[in-house]
């Protein structure tokens, strides 16, 4: 097998799972416990404080990639960046120049250009406080809740951390109950299952052990018995391990990085863009038709202009974006009043119209456990030996 070194994956780390990163751990896989020490340039009395604040700043934090909030700037720009606002807003702008522009004083005429600007603000600014409000509740919730780690450092001893400020080559002790922290190298363990179903989707806990594993062959590394996984738990057991990656360069941070990014459209998003096309073809086939007849039958273009500009006006519901959104708006508030955060509002348009959710309930909802109720005979009446000869068969 094709040793990969600590220092080519330091160089790798950051920018997410790698062929490098597999290849590492297949590495510390087929190894015993000292040679990963070794491998990590680690021991077992853990990194010193000194040690771990360098590898902070050659592999980053130990988190994952995820979509953060955008600034309130760009969260208030985007709610204007919508097909139907952008027609609006170059019906405002014909409008100002047809009816205030080139009109003398006396005559220029701001309606038109006041009620669609108002309507504009409002579906703007409405989309954007109820969005900008649900982030803000979700980043807060988010910081309340923090993993920590139980980590061994030279000098210190045995401490708990915050899981992100875990770096490669620490080591870690397991338990019953707590969550793998990163990808680590099991090098001491007792009795050791870890539920995998969070990257595997099997309910059942798998045996894992420190024995090193001399033909890997061609096995995922998700198979590796001597191997855990950022992101699933300890279901009965505990262990000593060593971490190999960290953040977006585990399997769990590959996935979520896959994720990243990702925003696809909203049925909501489709059915605007749909309306705003069809409005757009009608203006370009209607206003320039509209604009040649007039001018033509009566000779006065500049009155054929104002025509057709006021036929595109009434072309476009001016209403519909205040309207929408306001019963968009609604939706998320009476979600709220569920414990509902709703990070997107176009997205409740997708949430209405389901007619049936389909999800993984085990891990979630139950715990994959059967609790005994009642032990009872053919005659209704609780019966130890019913008892015993249930336990003996299960």
């Amino acid at each position: 097998m094709k040793k990969t070194s600590f220092k080519t994956i330091s160089k790798s780390q950051r920018l997410g799972m790698s062929s490098a990163d597999i290849e590492f751990l297949r590495n510390a896989a087929s190894m015993d416990s000292p040679a990963v020490y070794d491998l990590m340039e680690s021991d077992e009395k853990g990194l010193s404080q000194e040690e771990a604040e360098d590898r902070i700043l050659k592999f980053g934090l130990n988190e994952v990639d995820y979509d953060r909030s955008p600034s309130w700037v760009k969260q208030l720009i985007k709610s204007f960046v919508n097909p139907f606002i952008l027609i609006l807003l170059s019906i405002v702008i014909i409008s100002y120049i047809m009816d205030v522009w080139l009109v003398v004083q006396g005559e220029k005429d701001y309606k038109t250009v006041l009620v669609i600007s108002i309507m504009v603000l409002i579906s703007g600014l409405l989309s954007f406080f109820q969005e900008y409000r649900s982030n803000r509740a979700a980043e807060q919730l988010k910081n309340m809740v923090k993993t920590t780690a139980a980590v061994l450092r030279k000098y210190v001893g045995r401490n708990e951390l915050d899981m992100k400020m875990l770096v490669p080559g620490d080591v870690v002790y397991l338990s019953a109950g707590d969550m793998i922290p990163a990808d680590c190298r099991i090098v001491q363990s007792i009795d050791l299952f870890i539920g995998q179903s969070m990257l595997t989707g099997e309910s059942l806990p798998i045996e894992k052990s420190a024995n090193a594993i001399s033909e890997i062959g061609n096995k995922p590394v998700i198979e590796l018995n001597n191997l855990c996984f950022m992101g699933t738990t300890v279901e009965s057991g505990a262990a000593t391990a060593v971490v190999i990656t960290t953040g977006s360069s585990t399997y769990f941070g590959s996935i979520g990085r896959s994720l990243v990014g990702e925003n696809p459209a909203t049925s909501f998003d489709l059915g605007i863009n749909k309306v705003s096309t069809l409005l757009i073809r009608f203006m370009l086939i209607m206003v320039p038709v509209i604009f040649l007849v007039n001018g033509l039958v009566k000779g006065d273009w500049m009155e054929a202009l104002l025509f057709s500009i006021a036929v595109a006006v009434g072309l476009t519901p001016e209403m519909l974006p205040v309207i929408v959104t306001a019963n968009l708006a609604k939706g998320a508030l009476s979600m709220s009043k569920q414990k509902v955060i709703v990070k997107r509002l176009n997205a409740i348009q997708n949430i209405g119209a389901m007619d049936m959710l389909c999800t993984d309930k085990t891990g979630t909802l139950t715990l994959d456990k059967i609790v005994l109720e009642q032990h009872l005979n053919v005659f209704g009446v609780e019966d130890d030996e019913v008892l015993k000869w249930a336990y003996l068969n299960s």
